[in-house]
């Protein structure tokens, strides 16, 4: 056999456990696009999806030649797939189950060093409960620890990938909010000089031949001091859970002394109160728009115009909430709407926001050529809790518009008599 057949032979089995030889190619045609880029919102327009990414956006309802399967999106919506800002998704099913919970920690001999992309698990029933809502990729981590540090969390895809981690190591959570000055000694007099002097002591690491023989007395071990190292270079999104405005504005001075760190809070109730600083120092927030009651003395001030107020200071603001319902983001987007947030600007938090937060966003959170066709078909406006998907596409592949949820339903919304009704294991 010749060395060109052999190559050739590699190339083609190379293709196909890649999957790009089986990759399906869709026209989405004659749907209301919103592009999320320069091209804004096109009406009567053509996507077109190849290997997995988007190859051309058509200003034109046009039939594309017949190697395109056409999915008739004329009076509907499409957008790019929904973005889960903070999520505990792949690691949690059932909270208060007495096994093992992957989205919680306690007595850890870690904290910035805990790696959420170990234990996220592919087979969760959430992912499809999610992605039947529009969402196709989720920032997962850690939601409860026994120290400040939530560790380190990862971007994840909601397709049929039995390896859903598509970015590792991708942001860093640390609680400088009550419930964390509660693990620190009880009181924020301890709380931000413990994290000061973590942060301070990763810097000297950096600038060091930082090994396991390293001798080391930093206030941390030298694993979770490792972690956080990528943080003070910048090279990490550090999400910071607060909602007081005096501690909101002890952030932006701690950015101003460590200037390397990329910020964004998380919660925020009272951000509000100090949108303009925010905006001066390029500080985004992931917030539940629909924070208005005082849970605790932490969150007095919060009000439903939080999103609003933040947007029209020019603070990045993105929607989301650290539940495995991270579906239920588009209605609490559409709420901010309704309380004054622009309606673009409601479907940006949960696109192009998260996307620019985590550092993704040449590849997810908008619609155009090469990025990943994460895109989904709507019945109407995305932001109205009556309309939903019929379709939705991550990694270029159409996912079925099924769940447990869906499956239930369907299974006792007609009762046949004669058949017994008990889960019967396929």
């Amino acid at each position: 056999m010749s060395k060109l057949t052999l190559t050739a032979m590699a190339a083609i089995s190379t293709l196909a456990f890649s999957g790009i030889s089986q990759a399906e190619k869709i026209a989405i045609v004659g749907g209301k696009v919103h592009t999320m880029t320069a091209q804004g919102t096109i009406d009567n327009a053509t996507v077109l999806i190849a290997d997995g990414r988007i190859t051309n956006i058509i200003k034109s309802a046009k039939s594309p030649d017949s190697s395109f399967r056409v999915i008739d999106a004329k009076g509907k919506v499409v957008t790019p797939g929904l973005i889960g800002a903070y999520t505990s998704l792949g690691l949690v099913e059932v909270p208060s189950w007495v096994g093992t919970v992957d989205s919680s920690s306690e007595k850890s001999n870690l904290s910035a060093a805990l790696d959420a992309s170990l234990a996220i698990s592919p087979d969760t029933t959430l992912r499809n409960i999610t992605r039947i809502e529009g969402f196709t990729s989720a920032a997962t981590s850690l939601n409860y620890t026994d120290n400040m540090y939530k560790g380190q969390g990862a971007m994840i895809t909601l397709g049929d990938d039995q390896l859903p981690v598509f970015k590792p190591h991708a942001f860093m959570t640390v609680d400088l909010s009550r419930s964390g000055a509660d693990t620190v000694g009880g009181t924020r007099a301890a709380l931000w000089v413990n994290f000061e002097q973590a942060l301070n002591d990763a810097i000297y690491a950096a600038k060091i031949k930082f090994n396991p023989q390293t001798e080391w007395h930093g206030l941390l071990n030298k694993t979770d001091t490792k972690a956080l190292v990528p943080v003070v270079k910048g090279e990490m999104p550090l999400l910071v859970i607060v909602n007081r405005a005096p501690d909101i504005r002890r952030v932006i001075q701690m950015k101003a002394d460590f200037n390397q760190l990329n910020i964004t809070l998380v919660g925020a109730s009272q951000a509000w109160r100090v949108a303009d600083e925010l905006a001066a120092a390029k500080i985004a927030v992931i917030l539940n728009p629909e924070s208005n009651l005082s849970y605790s003395f932490d969150e007095n001030g919060a009000t439903l115009a939080n999103a609003e107020r933040l947007h029209k200071a020019g603070v990045t603001v993105a929607i989301g909430m650290n539940t495995h319902n991270i579906r239920l983001a588009s209605q609490h987007a559409g709420n901010a709407v309704a309380n004054g947030l622009p309606w673009q600007a409601g479907l940006a938090s949960l696109t192009t926001a998260p996307a620019k937060i985590y550092g993704i966003d040449d590849q997810y959170g908008s619609l155009k050529v090469g990025m990943v066709a994460d895109v989904v078909v709507w019945s109407g406006d995305p932001l109205e809790v009556m309309q939903a998907p019929t379709n939705v596409i991550i990694n270029g592949k159409e996912v079925p518009l099924e769940s447990r949820q869906t499956k239930l339903r369907d299974r006792y919304l007609s009762l046949d008599k004669e058949k017994p009704q008990q889960y019967v294991r396929p």
